[in-house]
């Protein structure tokens, strides 16, 4: 083997490596454009509904203030359901996401703010 070939092969063998190694790094790594992405999808998907909290056939719902007809089947997301127990007869805000099913749309809360403590509505 002549001398110059010598040489570069361990150089030649460390380039191919490292650029492997980048290479399986930036495959699984997400691009800043596509976390931007993601996060404006998960903020577009959540939203918000004012109501009072009630129970009904054992499940929580959220009804209108007004004619306390049920607008949403209310689900806890990332904390336990009876969280919702301390709200009845009040009237909040709900944030979260919602899901349409068979009967009434499905709220998942993320979050609960209290508008009032008795569930009337507010006059301007």
């Amino acid at each position: 083997m002549n001398r110059w070939a010598s040489n570069t092969l361990p150089i030649t063998l460390l380039f191919l490596t490292v650029v492997n190694a980048q290479s399986i790094c930036f495959a699984g790594s997400s691009t800043p454009q596509q976390t931007q992405q993601s996060k404006n999808q998960t903020k577009a998907a959540e939203s918000s509904l004012t109501g009072c909290v009630d129970e009904q056939d054992g499940r929580y719902v959220l009804v209108d203030d007004r004619t306390l007809t049920p607008i949403a089947s209310l689900e806890a997301d990332g904390f336990p359901t009876e969280g919702f127990a301390k709200h009845m007869g009040h009237k909040v805000t709900v944030r979260g996401t919602s899901s349409s099913g068979t009967g009434r749309p499905v709220f998942k809360v993320r979050k609960v703010d209290m508008v009032s403590e008795t569930c009337a509505p507010q006059h301007q």
